[in-house]
Order: structure tokens, then sequence, then C-alpha cells
């Protein structure tokens, strides 16, 4: 008959002297205690860190012993999950056997994937950076594809945009030019326009003054008009 009492003190015995500064008894009845597991360092030494709590029940390590994460340090929720998926699986290949010192070993090794996914995560967001810059760079230099969709798209806006200011020069015009009449307007108001010369003669009279004076000496002038050799352009001429 097995004695588990006595594989459970051995195994104890055994975990307390591999993990002195991380193995924490929290009971006797029933047995129960905790190891904390941290990973290798990683970039700017950073860790991920996890506190297991076991508990022995009657027939370990012919059944396996309960465990839950105590604490846990820079581990995401999904990266728990993970861990306490392992324990199972190695719990249940090891039923038979003491097993503390392999779920440990296994949760070691796991966490030090994990700390390599997070440097491989941290150098994909990177490049991904990286590469959306250098896109956005590309897209600046090359300009915007013209495709039927956004010609179309833009010439609706700017024929809208021109409607509008065609709609706001018309109102400012006539906001300006309120009051104010053009020649057009003027005469087809006042039909009488067209005859205002006639009627200003009219009003002088119909008489012309002339200024006698600028004919006083054409008397004095030896003048013969029946002479076939009269030339009027000839008068002054003749100084003799």
């Amino acid at each position: 008959m097995t004695d588990y009492g006595e594989e459970q003190r051995n195994e104890l015995e055994a975990i307390e002297s591999i993990y002195p500064d991380s193995f924490t008894v929290l009971s006797e009845e029933p047995t129960s205690f905790t190891i904390t597991v941290t990973s290798d360092a990683g970039e700017n030494e950073e860790t991920v860190e996890v506190t297991l709590k076991f508990t022995y029940v009657e027939k370990y390590p012919d059944e396996p012993p309960l465990w839950e994460i105590f604490s846990q340090e820079n581990l995401e929720d999904s990266d728990a999950e993970d861990i306490l998926a392992l324990l199972k699986q190695q719990a249940e290949e090891n039923l038979g056997m003491v097993m503390i010192f392999t779920l440990v070993t296994a949760v070691q090794e796991k966490l030090n994937e994990i700390i390599d996914q997070i440097k491989s995560r941290r150098e994909e967001e990177k490049l991904r950076k990286e590469r959306e810059t250098e896109e956005a760079e590309k897209r600046a230099f090359q300009g915007t594809v013209v495709t039927i969709e956004n010609f179309l798209s833009w010439k609706a806006k700017f024929e809208q945009e021109m409607a509008e200011l065609k709609t706001k020069r018309q109102k400012e015009e006539e906001q300006s030019g309120k009051g104010k009449l053009t020649g057009k307007q003027l005469f087809e108001r006042d039909h009488n326009l067209d005859t205002s010369d006639i009627q200003f003669l009219e009003d002088g009279g119909n008489s012309v003054e002339v200024d006698e004076s600028l004919f006083q000496d054409m008397d004095d002038l030896d003048l013969d008009e029946d002479d076939p050799d009269f030339n009027p352009l000839d008068l002054g001429s003749d100084e003799d």
C-alpha cells in the first residue's frame, strides 16, 4: 500500500532545497505552499513572474494536486490561461509520480517563451509602425491616385463650391448696387431722354448769336466772285 504522506513529505523537503528563496509553506493540513517562478531577463531586463499555489490531495501523487495562480506580474490574462492549461496537461501526463518539480519547470519554460514573445511582439509593432510611416511618406510624395470614383466626387464638390461662390457674388453685387440704376435702366425708366437734346435747342429759342466783328474787315478785300480765276484760298497768301 502506497504511503502518500511519506511521498509528499519527501517531495516537500526536496522542493524546499531546490527553491529556497521562492518556496513558502502556507499550511500543513492540508499541505499547501507557493513557489514563485520568474522568467529569464528579456529586453531592458524585463521579466514576467507568476506565483503558483499547490495543495496536496490525500492520494497525491496518484491524483493530481490542486493548483492556482496566486499572483502574477507583467503577465497577460491570456498567458495566465495558457499556464493553467499547461499545468493540467503536465499533471495528467505524470500521474503516479511526484510532479511539483516537473510542473514548475514547465511553467519556467513557458515564462521564458512569453518573454521572448513580448520581445517579438514589440519588434513586430516597431516594424509595423515603420512600414506605416514609409507608406504614408510614399502616398504624400506620389499624391492621390485618380480614379473615376474620386474624380466624380471631386467634380461634384468643385461644382457645388463654384455655384455657392457665384450665388455669394451675385448677392454682394445686388447689395452694393442697390438703389443705383444702370444707363439702360435709366433710359427705360425715362423715355424723354431721347428727346432731351432737341428740347434743349427749343428752350434756347432756336437762335444762334454771331460775333460780327469777326467779319468787319471783309469789306476791305477786293473780291470779285465773278472772276473765273477767283480762289478763296489765295486770300491772305498774296501780301503784295
